[in-house]
């Protein structure tokens, strides 16, 4: 079961792979290098933070074949950067067709469910923190296919304020609790675009997002109802550290660590890292039914 994520960000260190294990030779001052062998098949992703970490090209292609992301890191630490199988799925070539001959109402009906479940995990996370869903389920209903009215964004301003306070902004730019939003979404963003590749489609092709700059249009679709999972986290962090808090290792940890959550989905109770599968093969079948219904998240199945 591939539900091991790896971050490597405390010191200088060589990865290489030896009889079907990653070998991460750790290097201390007193004891020189100190292995740690984790084997390829547990392996969902890979995050390299340290600017001090080498690694050969056999690191590279056996995760990316056994369908593992590589996550590379800028200077602050935060990720921007993604290797991805280029096999995803046995009949990737007829999900790719399928993706560009998409129609438009089905886009949009696509995107309906997709921002319901989003404002429905909103709502289970206020009512969490506050005991009930501060306005947000009276909204679900209101979505209509494509969300042509917003009311997405109107369900985020009730959000953000009920959830950091009215002076919050979602700002990418902010020295606050922002940062720690930045990261573990940048997490979860690497984590679709595994999933959606792994059902054979092409992260670019989006079903609402469209930028022609944007790599990764389809993984932000995917994504999207799956942000409260990282919200929940950093709440638990204000709770603890507050929004001055240094992004040090452990914060980084409980942050990746959030995509082996569990929650629900399709009635059943999985990682996050697995519900992220199911809804983007479910969202694959879609694309051939004009009437399918996604697989999406429901509800929180326990506290983190």
């Amino acid at each position: 079961m591939r539900n091991r994520i790896l971050e490597i960000s405390e010191s200088p260190c060589r990865l290489r792979v030896e009889r079907k294990q990653l070998v991460v030779d750790q290097e201390r001052e007193r004891d020189g290098l100190f292995p740690v062998t984790v084997p390829l098949e547990d392996i969902a992703a890979v995050v390299v933070a340290h600017p001090q970490v080498s690694y050969t090209q056999a690191v590279l292609s056996e995760l990316a074949e056994r369908g593992a992301a590589f996550i590379t890191c800028n200077r602050n630490r935060v990720p921007v950067g993604i290797l991805l199988p280029l096999d995803g799925h046995s009949v990737q070539t007829e999900r790719f067709h399928r993706q560009l001959q998409l129609k438009q109402p089905q886009k949009k009906r696509i995107w309906q469910q997709i921002v319901k479940s989003k404002i429905e995990m909103q709502a289970r996370l206020l009512k969490e923190v506050h005991g009930d869903g501060c306005g947000l389920p009276p909204l679900i209903p209101l979505v209509r296919s494509g969300d042509t009215t917003n009311v997405e964004a109107r369900a985020a301003r009730r959000y953000w304020a009920e959830l950091f306070g009215k002076d919050f902004r979602r700002d990418v730019d902010a020295d606050n609790q922002n940062r720690f939003l930045n990261y573990g979404y940048a997490v979860l963003r690497a984590a679709a675009a595994r999933a959606v590749t792994a059902a054979g489609l092409h992260p670019s092709l989006g079903v609402h997002h469209h930028n022609k700059y944007n790599a990764w249009c389809l993984a932000d679709d995917v994504m999207e109802p799956f942000r409260p999972v990282v919200d929940r986290v950093v709440v638990e962090l204000m709770k603890s550290d507050g929004p001055s808090a240094e992004m040090d290792q452990s914060i980084r940890a409980r942050l990746i660590g959030c995509l082996l959550h569990r929650i629900f989905i399709h009635d059943q109770q999985r990682t996050v890292l697995d519900a992220l599968n199911i809804m983007s093969a479910s969202l694959a079948d879609a694309m051939s039914r004009s009437e399918a219904e996604l697989s999406l998240p429901q509800e929180f199945a326990r506290a983190a």
